[in-house]
């Protein structure tokens, strides 16, 4: 029989007419029994629900951007479909049960709850009317609801996948219509034990394709990306990039780690201990070839660039001038995890531990009440974390020139600074 293969498509993909019209050509020619298609929210949907939630946590107006999202989504599909399609009542009941999830009370103690609840309308309106296009176009697929068989636990917005009954239900539910029909399908979002919807941590799409494609012991798994593969540096921040033709899983994985965002970072995982390839194309040039990333990759000796944005700088140090002892790091990070927060940079001293995180909507206030009664702490946001996996120590000081540099470290091959732009006064 035939294996599986899994096209997942983001955000970039289907972020107008054009880019659906032209996700539908790229499956022209490739579309197939035995395919899961997975797509994300459209453009920068995800972004405008979190904005909206900002908003109605603060007890702001947030119709103005709910509206915004919906003639959006609506403005799309009247350039796609005829006035008398289906979609728009599809769309209208999909709305309408969003507004109605938002007029429940929201408050810091749920937010988590209430945000997987919110943002995952974002996957199922678009993967409704890239469905409904693909149909119309006669490449017939099937809507599926993710969360039938991406069967997690309740951490909310940071959900860990219940591998034994993902795969059961996958090969029970899905497996017999796929040996029929292609499957198009969400990213990003799951159900817990209840049936309440979680979501698999932000950019979870590529995670989604990662999990199904295992489930499913697919053949091979493909990111459908706005860049050639996946290059060495960011493209937007870094001139002179790099493509890798290969990659080896560890290696690809190291960069996710350490922030590469071309990749989720806990795609990686599953699909080498099934030993499947994970193939990184450009939906720009869908037939250039791509990266592959699998376990038989040449090495190199190429620097990987990852620059991570909107860091804070954490230093917390002991109040009676004791050393640094393992209970105080178990401490710290005991809190941490608490607040789901993951740690980008650790250094320590003999008085102090440094911690770089990600800026997350008031987390860190409740970091700092939580620890303030045991350290003295000091904090700086704003800021960036450069990361260079295979460093030449030559090519440093040209990535620092303009900065100032707050925290760094190196290790044989990784180099870490912690960064922010000198402000330059003109004269």
């Amino acid at each position: 029989m035939t294996k599986t293969l899994v096209f997942k498509f983001g955000g970039a993909s289907v972020k107008d007419s054009s880019a659906i019209k032209n996700l539908s050509e790229i499956l022209r020619n490739r579309l197939r029994k035995n395919m899961i298609i997975v797509v994300s929210a459209m453009g920068k949907t995800t972004n405008a629900l979190e904005s909206i939630l900002a908003e109605k946590l603060s007890l702001k107006d947030y119709s103005v951007n709910s509206t915004k999202i919906k003639d959006f989504h609506f403005s799309i599909c009247s350039e796609l479909f005829p006035e008398a399609h289906p979609i728009f009542a599809q769309l209208q009941n999909l709305f309408s049960q969003l507004e109605q999830e938002l007029l429940s009370p929201l408050s810091q103690e749920n937010y988590d709850e209430y945000y997987d609840r919110i943002v995952s309308y974002g996957e199922l309106i678009s993967s409704r009317i890239v469905s409904e296009y693909l149909c119309a176009q006669e490449l017939i697929v099937v809507w599926k609801d993710a969360r039938e068989v991406i069967c997690t636990d309740s951490d909310f917005r940071f959900a860990k996948i219940n591998w034994e009954k993902t795969k059961l239900t996958c090969q029970k539910s899905w497996k017999p219509i796929l040996e029929n029909f292609p499957i198009l399908t969400q990213g990003f979002i799951g159900k817990d034990a209840k049936g309440r919807t979680t979501t698999l941590g932000r950019e979870g799409s590529d995670f989604t394709a990662a999990i199904l494609g295992t489930s499913l012991e697919a053949g091979s798994v493909t990111i459908w990306k706005d860049v050639p593969g996946v290059l060495n540096a960011d493209p937007k921040l870094f001139p002179n990039t790099s493509k890798f033709d290969e990659l080896g899983y560890k290696e690809a994985a190291e960069m996710t780690y350490f922030g590469a965002s071309v990749i989720h970072p806990k795609t990686i995982k599953p699909l080498a201990n099934a030993g499947i390839p994970l193939f990184v194309k450009s939906f720009l040039d869908p037939e250039a070839s791509g990266t592959k990333i699998h376990e038989s990759a040449a090495s190199h000796e190429i620097p990987a660039i990852v620059l991570k944005k909107d860091q804070i700088l954490i230093s917390l140090k002991v109040t009676d001038f004791t050393f640094i002892e393992e209970k105080h790091i178990h401490r710290i990070y005991e809190q941490l995890q608490a607040l789901k927060l993951r740690v980008n940079m650790l250094q320590l001293s003999a008085i102090s531990v440094s911690i770089v995180i990600d800026a997350h909507l008031f987390k860190l206030d409740q970091l700092l009440s939580r620890l303030q009664s045991e350290f003295e702490i000091r904090y700086n946001e704003g800021l960036e974390l450069l990361t260079i996996l295979k460093q030449k120590s030559e090519e440093i000081p040209s990535l620092l020139q303009g900065y100032e540099v707050l925290l760094e470290q190196s290790t044989r091959n990784t180099f870490q600074a912690v960064r922010r732009k000198v402000e330059t006064k003109d004269i």
